[in-house]
């Protein structure tokens, strides 16, 4: 049975969801340890004592406290921190891994930071002059080089030991054996797990794509024409071709690591050795560069939304149904290559997808948020009848769990299935509801899980997201039927003292 336990190395604690039983609250759970020199007066006393423990309102899960306060603890997803390296020669996508890498592992509750070693060299070298810069024979450029990589590792030390941070991105070329030795020396004196991620590529095509859609536009680059940034960075990646020493099945076979071969058409995958490293490969082996768009939509207006309920299994109200209609014409327009349709097994989108006239695919995992005991109930019944509940919800939407129901948070981990499949995927229509493309558009728009409860997905509007170099693009488009409002901005008064004008201040008008 898993329980509470203190993570290594920093004063954080991590949380479960056991609930224990009468016996087990009053004893310390065997097998439980804590690193000696790094409690604080609070954790001491934890160990010298019985522990109680309590359920924290806003998460609903179990977890020690002291003299009657709840804890606030971070979710820790591992063991020690971690830290992430890329390795290969320059335009091989090493940047794009980072940079999708980190935002998956935000998105899923893994606080993860990128360090790019080219920004802290250009924070050094104001003016990029040329690629004889980066030739090994250039003494200066070299020392300048070793520390903009020492100036991120020492950020990254700070991040992962005071800042509280999981998981680190090391971002740079680290194409020598030597380089990868001491940063894991670095690591080892810190505490850190290391997992190396190459990129190795020989296709001719690939590489130039990568260095018109993504280098043209880098810093270095600003003041020369397109051919002469080319031919520049042509040379920059020779000067690092002849020290390029790859990860090795043999002699790198103490090394965790991924080896990605030719964007994703091989790999090799070596001693894996915790939870977040399996979770980092098998995100890396579904993600793919091919051109695509992803379209995101809500159902149709239903009859719940009209009376301004949450939640509820209701129909298509008649102007949700005139919306079906035109998304049915917009999708048809579109002339999209084998699109794929995907619904939540709820009634109302399963009517909006029915009017579309193509095959479509059903997930549980898109149904909309569980409000428990609030399910079809209005914000202003709810607030009548659960006022505390309501005030809690407001001050930590994000985590906040209904009565027998789910958090966004829990709406998270049960839509990354959803979101490993969407990366594998081409063109995709998600027919979903309001919180279940909220939790879709901050994975791919990269926002916060402050920021995500609140992300604006009016109904009738389809958004299509276009991913890009280093992001997403999107482009909405309404489709002309008029719809009641769903969306509740932030309200300002979140205390649980509050009067029930101000608890409903924000609520959108309804019938």
């Amino acid at each position: 049975m898993r329980r509470p336990v203190l993570c290594s190395r920093r004063q954080t604690h991590c949380e479960t969801d056991w609930k224990p039983t009468a016996s087990q609250t009053e004893a310390k759970p065997a097998g439980e340890h804590y690193p000696p020199k790094m409690l604080d007066n609070e954790e001491i006393l934890l160990e010298s004592h019985p522990r109680e423990l309590t359920q924290n309102p806003l998460k609903k899960i179990w977890m020690p406290h002291r003299n009657g306060h709840i804890g606030h603890r971070r979710v820790c997803m591992t063991n020690c921190p971690t830290l992430i390296v890329t390795v290969g020669l320059p335009a091989r996508g090493k940047t794009y891994i980072s940079k999708k890498l980190t935002r998956y592992l935000n998105w899923i509750g893994v606080p993860t930071k990128e360090f790019n070693v080219g920004d802290y060299r250009r924070e050094c070298l104001k003016i990029y002059k040329s690629f004889e810069f980066f030739r090994p024979d250039n003494e200066e450029g070299v020392k300048i080089r070793r520390q903009c990589a020492l100036s991120a590792l020492n950020d990254v030390r700070q991040y992962l030991s005071v800042e509280g941070g999981q998981v680190a991105v090391f971002d740079a070329t680290n194409t020598t054996r030597d380089r990868r030795v001491t940063i894991m020396k670095f690591a080892e004196q810190n505490g850190f797990k290391v997992f190396f991620v190459e990129s190795v590529c020989e296709d001719p095509d690939v590489i130039a794509q990568n260095i018109v859609q993504v280098k043209l536009g880098n810093p270095d680059y600003v003041h020369c024409s397109s051919d002469e940034a080319i031919a520049d960075f042509m040379k920059r990646i020779k000067c690092y071709e002849s020290s390029y020493q790859p990860l090795d099945e043999d002699l790198d076979s103490d090394v965790s690591f991924i080896k990605i071969m030719d964007v994703g058409c091989r790999y090799l995958v070596n001693r894996v050795v915790d939870h977040i490293q399996s979770r980092i490969v098998y995100y890396l082996m579904n993600i793919h560069i091919t051109p695509r768009s992803i379209y995101l939509c809500r159902h149709g207006e239903s009859d719940l939304n009209i009376q301004g309920r949450i939640g509820g299994d209701s129909g298509l109200s008649a102007r949700g149904k005139e919306y079906a209609k035109r998304l049915g014409k917009f999708i048809e327009e579109q002339q999209i290559k084998d699109l794929k349709v995907w619904t939540s097994q709820m009634k109302r989108t399963i009517q909006t997808a029915e009017c579309l006239g193509v095959p479509y695919e059903q997930w549980k995992s898109l149904n909309e948020i569980d409000a428990g005991v609030c399910e079809e109930m209005m914000y202003e019944e709810i607030q009548e009848h659960f006022p505390l509940e309501f005030a809690l919800r407001d001050q930590d939407k994000y985590r906040y769990r209904y009565p027998k129901g789910e958090s966004y948070e829990d709406l998270v981990q049960r839509l990354e299935p959803v979101i490993m499949e969407l990366e594998r995927q081409e063109n995709v229509l998600v027919i979903c509801h309001q919180a279940v493309m909220r939790c879709l558009l901050a994975y791919f728009l990269d926002k916060t899980s402050h920021e995500l409860p609140y992300l604006k997905c009016p109904l009738h509007t389809v958004l299509k997201l276009t991913p890009v170099a280093y992001g997403c693009k999107v482009e909405s488009v309404y489709l002309g039927v008029d719809a009641v409002n769903t969306h509740r901005d932030r309200p300002e008064n979140v205390n649980v003292q509050r009067s029930t004008e101000d608890a409903l201040q924000t609520v959108p008008a309804h019938l």
